[in-house]
């Protein structure tokens, strides 16, 4: 039984890599835009089995000339004699905005304020990450209206003193780190008025519960949620003027970028997926229908959010349930936002419904941020288990994604892009002055892990 067991991990293994690369040689018509140095790339890590770095050991020639060829299209010129920038470490500049590299900080509820003020714990959670390397720092979803929060905890802009609180953190990040700082906007709708996230995570709160709305009177969790009112146009008024007066607010603290969230199961995710919208009007049925509230909502708020200033969308690419969105679905919903003006695709996935049957694995829902880049044409940001820098270099040099969002890795690591350029031994990168001193000594002990390594090899 052990033996089947350990043996059934390298099974899905070589079954993922064979899936990954039949479905690359099935529509190899995808890749036909990218440039032949890049095509090249993207061939011989079609599996996922081949990363970055094993190529290195293969050619390292090669893909030294190659890593040379990414940095000079990213308008990152290369010194005689030095060593490239490595892919996920290349800038990307998006309308007025540049960011100095690939990595961004994604957004995770710290349900840590009080009456949707982001306080001391905001201001080191955010700085510290702005400050351990990352090109973009997002804030996590911040709520357009008291009644559009997941809990208690989650962070708001429907007040001036919300705003003054968030201009406090960005005034830190501009001040003390070259990261850009993002928000992502957001209304909880059917998922709102629960338990904090080390509580009872997506159950009610106990007392004090708010009244929920969502595209249809559908409770998240059969028996166990609350159930939400089916939003009349009304309402559809009142949230879409919400989400424009926190933008207009978002501009206000300062930030960089913003982000509207149409993921994972809230309000405007209700709409799109037909497992949570079963209107019978003009905003449900038809893919086309369903996307008419979230398209209204991203024209308004892109109307006032600055020209200069980029506008993602976060989606979730499939339901992973049957009768739910798909990966077809997202490219058609890309398209759309795309010619609403939107700059990038942020492509999560599920969390829509308690069905969801996903398939885990390392970079799992890249495949969709791959499809939504190269059939619609729109620039991605590739999110889901992305935890090393072999997977961010991967995914930015094959052309699946132009920016790698981690979460947990971030948690865990405030330094997660410092470390990792010192750990596959890249030195070119600015650190705080203040940490400077440790620079040096992280790389010095990844060289001498390295040469035991090798002693240990012989």
């Amino acid at each position: 039984k052990h033996y089947e067991e350990v043996r059934s991990v390298e099974v899905l293994k070589i079954q993922n890599a064979a899936r990954n690369s039949t479905e690359w040689f099935e529509n190899v018509a995808r890749y036909a835009d990218l440039e032949p140095e890049q095509f090249a790339y993207s061939l011989l890590t079609r599996s996922q089995r081949i990363s970055h770095e094993n190529l290195r050991l293969r050619d390292p020639a090669w893909l030294e000339g190659f890593e040379r060829w990414i940095a000079e299209h990213a308008g990152e010129a290369t010194a005689p004699g030095a060593r490239p920038a490595l892919p996920m470490l290349t800038p990307f500049k998006v309308r007025g905005v540049r960011l100095k590299n690939r990595i961004l900080v994604s957004p995770m509820a710290m349900y840590s304020c009080v009456e949707g003020v982001p306080g001391d714990f905001h201001l080191v959670h955010l700085g510290a990450r702005a400050m351990g390397g990352a090109g973009l720092v997002m804030v996590e979803m911040t709520c357009v209206s008291p009644d559009g929060r997941i809990t208690p905890g989650c962070p708001g802009l429907w007040n001036d003193e919300q705003r003054q609180a968030f201009t406090r953190i960005v005034d830190f990040v501009h001040g003390n780190s070259d990261a850009r700082i993002g928000v992502q906007l957001g209304h909880a709708g059917r998922k709102g008025s629960t338990q904090l996230g080390w509580q009872k995570i997506d159950h009610p709160l106990a007392e004090g519960n708010w009244p929920l709305i969502s595209a249809s009177a559908l409770p998240y969790i059969e028996g166990v949620s609350q159930t939400p009112r089916a939003m009349t146009r009304a309402d559809m008024d009142e949230v879409r003027d919400n989400f424009v007066a926190a933008a207009r607010r978002a501009e206000q603290a300062g930030f960089d970028w913003l982000e509207l969230h149409c993921a994972h199961g809230y309000l405007l995710s209700s709409f799109i997926s037909p497992l949570t919208n079963q209107r019978e009007d003009d905003y449900g049925g038809s893919l086309e229908n369903r996307l008419r509230f979230p398209l209204e909502v991203f024209r308004a708020v892109r109307a006032v959010w600055p020209e200069n200033k980029p506008m993602s969308v976060r989606i979730s690419a499939s339901d992973w349930v049957e009768g739910g969105i798909t990966a077809d679905d997202a490219v058609e919903i890309a398209r759309h936002f795309k010619a609403a003006g939107a700059d990038m695709i942020d492509c999560s996935s599920g969390q829509v419904s308690k069905e969801e049957k996903p398939v885990y694995g390392r970079m799992f829902q890249t495949p969709f941020a791959d499809r939504v880049r190269n059939e619609a044409g729109i620039p991605t940001i590739a999110v889901g288990a992305i935890f090393e820098a072999d997977h961010a270099n991967g995914i930015i040099a094959s052309g699946r994604a132009d920016l790698c969002a981690l979460a947990r890795p971030h948690l865990a690591d405030a330094s997660w892009t410092l470390r990792e350029a010192a750990r596959v031994g890249y030195r070119d990168v600015t650190w705080p002055s203040q940490y400077f001193a440790g620079k040096r000594q992280l790389e010095t002990n990844f060289e001498r892990a390295a040469a035991m390594a090798q002693l240990d090899i012989k």
